[in-house]
């Protein structure tokens, strides 16, 4: 079921910066895990303890059932989110919160190129320059030439990448199936394509880091469910600028809780990414609104 989007712009933006308050959430759980676990362990339990939010809903996802083209789609989007998660979870642990979070901001543009290459979509001269300003962000954000650029910046934009390629194929999935069956298929699906990454390298974890990872699991759910909030309650031209508080929340949160020192460069190169991202976006809602008008 399709629910109808009420307009009420206070209530939308609210619900877009408790998501993001959220997200940072998941940032600082991550972080407070550290580096003691492999990557893909930590994302192994975040997924296997949020599989408890799925109970509410099971006898819905029972009902529903599956198709072959679900079970195909959910299996190639399980396989691309798995390295997307295991890369974010190997970055997010040795990067700067700040720093993670403006590279986080690329995947709607991988978005925007894989739809492109991929589904055949116009790129407009507009959309390409904006899609180069994103470029040129990063390399702001990642200066390579005058700093080194690690492992953990080629893992955040390789993650990134994966996210993108993820998100392209949930937006086919969510025209053959609910919104909570895209859920579940996700989490199942992650949790079973980590396994066989977990098993070689298994380090059994602490109390305080299972209780971190769950907290993770939590802010991640509540996050989603906000923005799905957001995006009822208003349109992306009120809810989309409130994204930038995300990246301001970063800096705080790493300067506060971890001591990161707070980078221009990062600062820079986040606002000229998030700028990109929010002109593609709402440039993308003008269209849809356009083609909308046609048909009617």
């Amino acid at each position: 079921m399709t629910l109808a989007r009420v307009d009420k712009p206070i209530i939308g933006a609210l619900w877009m910066a408790t998501s993001g308050l959220c997200f940072i959430g998941v940032y600082v759980g991550v972080k407070y895990v550290g580096t003691r676990l492999p990557a893909a362990e930590s994302a192994f339990l975040r997924y296997v303890l949020g599989l408890v939010f799925l109970f509410p809903i099971l006898r819905m996802l029972w009902l529903e059932g599956l198709t072959g083209e679900v079970v195909k789609l959910g299996v190639v989007r399980a396989l691309v989110h798995t390295f997307a998660v295991t890369l974010w979870f190997y970055a997010m642990a040795r990067l700067p919160v700040a720093e993670v979070s403006a590279m986080g901001y690329l995947t709607p543009v991988f978005v925007t190129i894989g739809a492109v290459l991929i589904l055949g979509e116009r790129l407009a001269l507009r959309r390409g320059m904006a899609i180069l300003l994103a470029v040129i962000g990063v390399l702001i954000v990642l200066r390579p030439g005058f700093r080194e650029v690690s492992m953990s910046h080629l893992a955040m934009l390789s993650s990134t990448l994966f996210m993108g390629a993820s998100y392209l194929t949930a937006k086919r999935l969510t025209d053959v199936a609910s919104a909570e069956m895209v859920l579940a298929l996700l989490s199942i699906g992650v949790t079973v394509g980590l396994i066989p990454l977990v098993i070689p390298v298994w380090i059994n974890p602490t109390g305080f880091e299972l209780l971190m990872l769950f907290l993770v699991a939590t802010f991640a759910v509540a996050g989603h469910y906000a923005m799905s909030l957001a995006f009822l309650s208003a349109s992306l031209t009120v809810t989309q600028p409130i994204t930038f508080l995300q990246l301001i929340w970063a800096f705080a949160v790493g300067f506060l809780l971890f001591g990161e020192r707070i980078d221009g460069f990062v600062i820079l190169g986040g606002v000229i990414i998030i700028g990109s991202v929010l002109y593609i976006t709402l440039r993308e809602a003008q269209l849809k609104r356009r083609r909308e008008r046609t048909v009617l």
